[in-house]
């Protein structure tokens, strides 16, 4: 008798509770997307519309985008502060290398080039983390500044107009009737990304790295070679979501991504990726982006002043870091 209650609490979970225990943090944060927006659909006017949301999942996408890169950074449990002036930048460059008053190339190449010089950014960023062993916040930050400046020299603080209609084809126009480009783009990019963390050693090794740096390189991994990667990776999601960010309206502001490094964190964080490393969600990332976007747009739909929405930003961050450590302070006692 006794043998066989011992062996009933032996038996494996059922598939639907490894399900829940697995993917238990994305279907609270998806939970409280809609909580969101039910809120918003009764509180401000004119807010439960179809074009209403199709706004939020453009928006959200170039924020997103960039989020997905930093999940990755932020899964070695580093942090990348350069996300925002170094959209500032890239886009800039965008300017330079397809305005029709600048370079104006062919737009195949100018984006090509655009890329590199995202990951050149990245480059420079692992570099300064892997190699020279600075801290990721002081090297990022220090990237932040040197961004900002350089967008702001090269553009002679001027905005650069980009009149291609191609390039702002990437953004808004609709390959799939009622959906931007962009909108498209994201989820493209969120299954490339959700591919890469969960199929490949660039997550593999990014998560390994955040969770236990000394006994990944004890293992035989070359992590600063890795970690090197991984911030150019995160670069090249930063041009791309530029390159989105610049094309809806074709105009490029030298300074227009300043503290838009706080979003991209936000939404990683809130989307379930933890800041001390090691756990990561790149759906989650999507969902963290539409949450930010959907309270953005609710709270000014509501006549709330935008200053209120750095409050709400920094609850939000506040709640998933707080519910971060308590799921952590649980799986350590268990």
């Amino acid at each position: 008798m006794s043998t066989a209650d011992d062996n009933r609490g032996l038996e494996a979970p059922s598939p639907f509770t490894t399900f829940l225990k697995r993917n238990m943090q994305l279907l609270v944060v998806t939970a409280a997307l809609v909580v969101i927006l039910l809120f918003f659909s009764m509180a401000a006017p004119n807010f439960a519309k179809p074009t209403i949301y199709l706004d939020i999942v453009l928006q959200a996408a170039f924020t997103g985008v960039m989020a997905l890169g930093a999940t990755f950074v932020i899964a070695t449990s580093g942090i990348d502060l350069s996300v925002g002036t170094g959209l500032s930048f890239v886009a800039v460059m965008a300017g330079i290398f397809l305005a029709g008053d600048k370079m104006n190339l062919p737009l195949g190449l100018g984006l090509l080039l655009t890329i590199l010089v995202g990951a050149a950014v990245g480059l420079v960023n692992g570099f300064n983390v892997s190699i020279l062993g600075l801290p990721p916040f002081i090297a990022t930050l220090a990237m932040m500044m040197v961004a900002r400046g350089l967008a702001l020299v090269i553009s002679q603080t001027q905005s650069i107009t980009i009149k291609n209609a191609a390039y702002k084809k990437l953004a808004t126009g609709e390959l799939i009737p009622y959906v931007a480009n962009a909108a498209l783009i994201f989820v493209v990019l969120t299954v490339v990304a959700t591919f890469l963390m969960n199929k490949t050693l660039l997550g593999r090794y990014a998560l390994a790295i955040g969770s236990n740096e000394e006994a990944t390189r004890l293992s035989g991994v070359n992590v600063r070679l890795w970690k090197i990667i991984i911030y150019v990776v995160a670069g090249v999601f930063m041009a791309i979501g530029a390159i989105l960010y610049s094309a809806r309206s074709g105009l490029v502001q030298p300074a227009e991504g300043v503290g838009m490094e706080l979003n991209v964190i936000a939404a990683a964080v809130i989307g379930g990726t933890s800041l001390s490393g090691g756990r990561a969600s790149i759906p989650g990332a999507l969902v963290g982006a539409l949450i930010m976007e959907t309270l953005k747009k609710g709270l000014i739909m509501m006549s709330i002043a935008q200053d209120y929405q750095y409050v709400v930003t920094g609850i939000a961050i506040l709640l998933a870091v707080a519910v971060d450590n308590i799921r952590r302070a649980r799986e350590n006692a268990a």
